[in-house]
C-alpha cells in the first residue's frame, strides 16, 4: 500500500512531536533553556565555521566526481547548489530532498548529461556511507578497552559496516549486477533507471577519483564530529572528543532515516540516550543535541537566502558547453 505524500509527511511530523513531547516531559525544562541561553557563544560560532567549511568541501567532492566523467563545473556554482540543497533538506524528509534539488538543478545546466549528474550525486551518498565506515572503524578501534558502557553502540557500527559492504557488492559486482538484471521486479526498475544505473557502475573505472573523494569524505566528517564536540561545549558538557568520534558516525546514519522530519526529535533522544552513557545530564545532552541543530539550520540560511533570490530573478540561460564537457567563455 502506498502511503501518499501528504499523509507521509503528517505522520512524519507526528512522530516528531510525540518523541520532543516525552522528551521534554523527562527534561527540566527550565534548566536545559538556562543551558541555551548561557551558551558561549565563541564555541557555537567556531561549530558554525566549520559547517560552513565542510559545505565547502563536500561541493569540492561533487566536482570531482563529476570531472571524472568530463562534467567540469565551477566550484562557486557547485557550492551554490549545495547551500540551496542543504537549506531544502532542512524542511524535506532527511537530506536526500535536497539531493533531489541539487539533481533538478544539474539536469537544467547539462540537460543531455542527466544521468551522469544524477550518479555523481548518488555516488556521493555511497562513499559518505563509505567515510562514514572509516570512522565508525576509528571510533571502534578507541572505544576497545577504553568505554564498556556502549556495547550496544559498537554492535549497531558493526551491523552498519556490514549493510555498507553489502551495498558496494550490490553497486560494483558485476554478478550482482547480472543477478539484480535477470531478477524480474527488479528488471523494470533497471529499465527505468538504466542511465544512471549504469553511470553508477562505471565508477569502478575512477578508482582515484573515489579513493580521493572518499578520503575528503572522511577528514570533512572529522571536522562535523569537532562540531558537533564545540556543541557540547558551549553547554559546559566535559567529554572528550573521541566519545564523539564513537557517536558521530551512527548520529550520521541516525539523521538519514525518514521516519521524522529532518530527524527532529530521533537526534536529541540520541544524544541523551548515549551521553547519559557518560554521566551527561539529560538537560546538558538535550542542549547540546538542539544547538548542533540550530547550528545546522544556520548553516542552511544561505541557501535559503539563496533559493529566495533565485526565485525572484529572470532566469538565464544555460553557459555554453563544449563536447569535453568545459564551459565556453
Amino acid at each position: 500500500m502506498r502511503i501518499s505524500r501528504p499523509v507521509r509527511i503528517a505522520l512524519q511530523v507526528t512522530v516528531s512531536a510525540a518523541i520532543l513531547a516525552y522528551l521534554l516531559w523527562q527534561i527540566d525544562l527550565g534548566e536545559t533553556i538556562d543551558l541555551i541561553r548561557s551558551s558561549n557563544g565563541w564555541y557555537l560560532l567556531g561549530a558554525y565555521a566549520l559547517f560552513l567549511a565542510t559545505t565547502v568541501g563536500m561541493a569540492w567532492r561533487w566536482g570531482a566526481l563529476l570531472a571524472s566523467k568530463g562534467i567540469h563545473e565551477p566550484l562557486g556554482w557547485l557550492t551554490k547548489l549545495y547551500f540551496m540543497g542543504y537549506a531544502a533538506g532542512q524542511i524535506l524528509p532527511t537530506a536526500v530532498g535536497g539531493d533531489a534539488v541539487r539533481i533538478a538543478a544539474h539536469a537544467r545546466r547539462r540537460p543531455d548529461r542527466k544521468s551522469e549528474a544524477a550518479a555523481a550525486v548518488l555516488m556521493e551518498r555511497v562513499l559518505g556511507a563509505a567515510g562514514t565506515l572509516v570512522l565508525v572503524a576509528i571510533g571502534l578501534v578507541f572505544a576497545i578497552g577504553r568505554y564498556h558502557n556502549i556495547a550496544l553502540v559498537v554492535w549497531l557500527e558493526v551491523i552498519f559496516v556490514v549493510g555498507t559492504a553489502l551495498l558496494f557488492v550490490i553497486m560494483f559486482s558485476r554478478r550482482a549486477n547480472r543477478w539484480l538484471q535477470g531478477r524480474g521486479t527488479t528488471r523494470r526498475v533497471a529499465r527505468a533507471l538504466q542511465g544512471v544505473w549504469q553511470a553508477l557502475h562505471d565508477y569502478r573505472l575512477q578508482p582515484r577519483a573515489l579513493v580521493t573523494v572518499t578520503a575528503v569524505t572522511v577528514v570533512m566528517q572529522a571536522v562535523r564530529i569537532v562540531a558537533i564536540w564545540l556543541c557540547g561545549e558551549a553547554v559546559g558538557v566535559d567529554v572528550s572528543v573521541l566519545v564523539y568520534v564513537v557517536m558521530g558516525p551512527l548520529l550520521f546514519l541516525i539523521m538519514l532515516i525518514p521516519f521524522t522530519i529532518n530527524g527532529l526529535g530521533v537526534r536529541e533522544a540520541f544524544f541523551i540516550a548515549f551521553l547519559g552513557r557518560f554521566d551527561v545530564s539529560a538537560d546538558a545532552a538535550f542542549a547540546t543535541g538542539f544547538l548542533f541543530y540550530a547550528v545546522a539550520i544556520g548553516a542552511s540560511l544561505p541557501g535559503a537566502v539563496i533559493m529566495l533570490w533565485e526565485s525572484v530573478r529572470p532566469p538565464r540561460a544555460a553557459p555554453p558547453v563544449d563536447p569535453s564537457g568545459a564551459r565556453v567563455p
